[in-house]
């Protein structure tokens, strides 16, 4: 890229990636890092005509969260921890989330084809409702309010 002077670099996050929310700790973290790599390379590669961009998806309708699922029946003690109460209704909500939250595949290949053919594409491109609720509220509210927010989701 740098010998042809220009390029793209698009990197897939998460919602996760923004906030993090209990229990996920390892996915928050990975995506946390991709956030702040993908911000170092942007500010890297500034001027070179190579351009780094991140996809937030937010809830798009796959088999991650089935997937996601049994990897952590499989790897997750409840009764042994010391949140191991709380692990049921986590479980519940993360199985349950709303369905008008959730887009198809083709809503992430829409803003992969904007990142793609925008002569100066976007750092960030949200996809889903909660993606864009949760970036502004970010900028928003107070670390502790915005905790308080999640803590009851």
């Amino acid at each position: 890229m740098r010998a042809q002077g220009y390029g793209r670099i698009i990197q897939n996050s998460s919602l996760l990636g923004l906030i993090a929310l209990r229990y996920r700790g390892a996915y928050n973290a990975s995506k946390h890092a991709l956030e702040a790599w993908s911000d170092t390379l942007r500010l890297e590669l500034s001027g070179t005509g190579i351009h780094v961009v991140l996809i937030e998806p937010g809830p798009i309708t796959s088999r991650f969260r089935e997937n996601a699922y049994a990897q952590y029946r499989q790897r997750i003690a409840e009764e042994a921890g010391l949140h191991g109460s709380k692990y049921d209704a986590a479980e519940d909500r993360s199985r349950n989330v709303a369905d008008w939250f959730t887009l198809p595949p083709k809503a992430v290949v829409k803003k992969l084809m904007k990142a793609l053919e925008s002569p100066r594409p976007r750092p960030r491109y949200f996809v889903t409702l909660p993606t864009y609720v949760f970036a502004f509220l970010k900028r928003l509210l107070p670390d502790r309010a915005l905790d308080a927010l999640l803590v009851r989701l």
